[in-house]
């Protein structure tokens, strides 16, 4: 099959459609404008400003979504399935590939991005949603008419019927080999993640084909919106009366929870817009809390975020550093991120001071802080349920230009606090050379020019005190499947001299 080239289809004079008189033989189907549904276009949008941008999608959907609602008719319910689109869409982008692969006869590279998006959207309607099959496909169609006209319209409809005659299992079974000839290909397709990305998760979790099943099937649910009451400032009680008790439950783990299990919006919190409470993972949550309880001998009173944008544990930390009288400086290398920080930090009651600095090239004498947390820059792979797009755009490569980075932040963590001081060395990522070998390498000294650090790991477990499942330490590793979070790593480390 091959995609119609773009052409008109205006009416010819002297047609029925056109009128100028009684038309001879057969009579062409009158010309019909393509109508635009506002649902579709909007998520067709959000995907091409995903792919032609390399935009994230949780910040190109809320202007999109606030764009739709000037129109009094663009409902609730018709936000929920833009978002349902975009999201559903580029989470399952792998699996749908694949499909769309058996249906045509040329390389899916080959196939221009917008007409991809299209029927990619079109799939996860047909694959994924319960829209029934002659509406997906004939909403899908209308939009390619609007969007890429009406040649390659024809394409779109001849590929996605081919799509609607299996539905998702079916096609499963037709397009990914077996588990026993290729159990990592099996899982990328059926799963709907790079092998790479399967192979890295599975080599860090360990364990058999049940958990990582279970973990890639939890990457692929909508995450659930997460609220913080900064203490001091507010309560998780407050919280769960302003959300109302029928849509809000309490955190798993930390008292600073709760969860908007109904969706909304949590912009319309008063205490969200007065920055006395904020939107943060309950991982994050938990990673700044075990910082902060972390005995400590002595001066307890300087405190460091050293990689504090966007600024949500950085808020945490304030709050928790305010109650017991201790200072917070919040770094931030990139100025835009620095400017968010402080709009997380405004109004904390304790002392705090934002900064835009290098943490690699840092302005602070060694041995100033008590109390340090060094949350590094990584790939991003423990928050592919808020991020899936970026299991797309990241590469094994992109690692090698993390680590030397990771490292040399973690060394100047260690240098900043002082001796008996603890560090808190965090990323949002799972990946074994991100987590446990950056920890390993920096305390044996590995690597060129680099010595061995007088400090020592610290049982972190005991820090999270009721979260089950932390392995058998003394880093924690937290997952998405077990403990409903993103997959946040967290390495305590005291220094000895």
């Amino acid at each position: 099959m091959s995609e119609q080239p773009r052409q008109s289809r205006q009416p010819r004079r002297g047609s029925a459609a056109g009128g100028g008189g009684k038309p001879s033989g057969k009579q062409a189907k009158p010309y019909r404008r393509p109508q635009k549904d506002p649902v579709r276009m909007l998520a067709f949008e959000a995907l091409r400003a995903v792919g032609e941008r390399d935009a994230y999608a949780n910040l190109v959907l809320p202007p999109l979504l606030r764009k739709a609602r000037q129109d009094e008719s663009f409902q609730a319910r018709d936000a929920a399935l833009a978002t349902e689109l975009v999201y559903g869409t580029l989470r399952r982008q792998g699996t749908y590939d694949a499909v769309i692969k058996a249906c045509i006869d040329r390389p899916l590279r080959e196939v221009d991005p917008p007409v991809l998006d299209v029927l990619s959207l079109g799939a996860h309607q047909l694959l994924g949603t319960r829209i029934p099959t002659h509406a997906a496909v004939s909403a899908s169609v209308e939009l390619a008419r609007v969007v890429l006209g009406d040649g390659r319209a024809k394409f779109v409809n001849a590929v996605l019927r081919k799509i609607a005659a299996h539905d998702l299992e079916g096609w499963l079974e037709k397009v990914a080999p077996p588990y026993e000839d290729d159990a990592e290909e099996h899982l990328a397709i059926y799963h709907s993640h790079p092998r790479w990305v399967v192979s890295a998760l599975w080599d860090s979790l360990g364990g058999g084909r049940a958990g990582i099943e279970d973990l890639l099937e939890a990457d692929n649910e909508r995450p659930e919106v997460t609220l913080v009451a900064r203490p001091g400032r507010s309560t998780a009680q407050e919280l769960m009366e302003a959300v109302g008790e029928d849509s809000a439950l309490p955190g798993r783990w930390s008292p600073y929870a709760v969860r908007m299990a109904e969706g909304g919006e949590p912009g319309a919190l008063d205490a969200v817009r007065e920055g006395r409470a904020g939107v943060q993972d309950e991982g994050s949550q938990l990673v700044a809390m075990a910082l902060a309880e972390v005995p400590v001998e002595g001066r307890d009173a300087r405190w460091l975020d050293g990689c504090a944008g966007p600024g949500g544990k950085a808020a945490l930390l304030a709050a928790l550093a305010a109650g017991r009288g201790a200072f917070l400086l919040a770094s931030e290398k990139q100025p835009h991120r620095a400017r968010l920080v402080e709009r997380s930090l405004a109004g904390n009651p304790g002392p705090y001071q934002v900064i835009t600095a290098d943490g690699t090239r840092p302005p602070w004498l060694p041995g100033s802080f008590d109390r340090v947390l060094m949350d590094v820059p990584c790939s991003g792979l423990g928050a592919l349920r808020r991020r899936p797009e970026a299991r797309w755009r990241r590469r094994p490569e992109d690692l090698e230009g993390f680590a030397p980075l990771q490292r040399a932040l973690l060394r100047e963590a260690l240098s900043a606090v002082r001796i008996g001081g603890v560090v808190g060395y965090a990323t949002c990522s799972p990946h074994l050379a991100e987590t446990r070998v950056v920890v390993d390498d920096v305390l044996k000294g590995r690597g060129a020019g680099a010595a061995p650090v007088a400090a020592e790991l610290i049982d972190a477990r005991p820090y999270m005190s009721g979260v089950p499942a932390l392995g058998e330490g003394p880093d924690v590793q937290l997952w998405p499947h077990l403990h409903g979070t993103d997959a946040m790593y967290l390495a305590l480390i005291r220094r000895t001299g």
